[in-house]
């Protein structure tokens, strides 16, 4: 993610390179939209990956230190394994996310200084040359369709506590309340006095 020099090659000619900064694969899947494109560009240009001036490192952003952003589009983060083969059924076709990948470089262009946002060839078969310095590499999501937050742990804890409510309402009422409101019956059979006799009764 943070790189020295990085460079796109096609056929044999470099169509760009930056110097400092970052290098950004995006893969755009089946369900993005605009508010997914919107939440990256923000995240990609506010994310802390360089140092401060005093050298303490996860501190500046790109846009804090004026660096520049190389982007490249690559469906194949969008893999799906079937057995051994990648599946990328999850992409969105090629003629959307053509469209998409440009509208994603004017948000960015737009948000921050134009000059310094450089890409690749869509579509194209490159060489992607990439100094990482570190090596930091940082992996981004979008929220889930209609998540509140894109934490994954507070996702999943509120998919869970989801599911204890769903749980909740599909029993009746549980076996101990059923026993409190059912009059006990005396078991004359059962031997008087007997030590360790545990009736099928007793409330654990």
């Amino acid at each position: 993610f943070e790189s020295v020099v990085q460079r796109a090659i096609f056929g044999g000619e470099q169509i760009s390179a930056i110097g400092r900064g970052i290098c950004v694969l995006l893969g755009i899947s089946l369900e993005d939209t605009q508010k997914e494109l919107e939440h990256m560009v923000r995240k990609i240009l506010n994310l802390r990956v360089f140092e401060d001036e005093s050298g303490k490192h996860w501190s500046k952003s790109v846009m804090d230190k004026q660096y520049e952003v190389l982007c490249v589009s690559q469906f194949t983060l969008q893999c799906v394994l079937k057995g051994h083969k990648p599946d990328f059924h999850l992409a969105m076709p090629t003629e959307q996310a053509e469209g998409f990948y440009n509208s994603f470089l004017e948000q960015l262009r737009k948000t921050y200084r134009p000059e310094l946002i450089k890409d690749g060839k869509f579509g194209a078969y490159m060489q992607v040359h990439i100094q990482n310095d570190g090596p930091v590499t940082i992996e981004l999501e979008s929220p889930a369709p209609g998540a509140a937050t894109s934490d994954p742990k507070q996702l999943s804890k509120l998919e869970k506590q989801q599911q204890r409510k769903e749980k909740t309402r599909a029993k009746g009422p549980s076996e101990s309340s059923k026993e409190r409101n059912t009059p006990r019956k005396e078991d004359r059979s059962a031997s008087s006095g007997a030590e360790g006799d545990v009736s099928s009764e007793r409330e654990p």
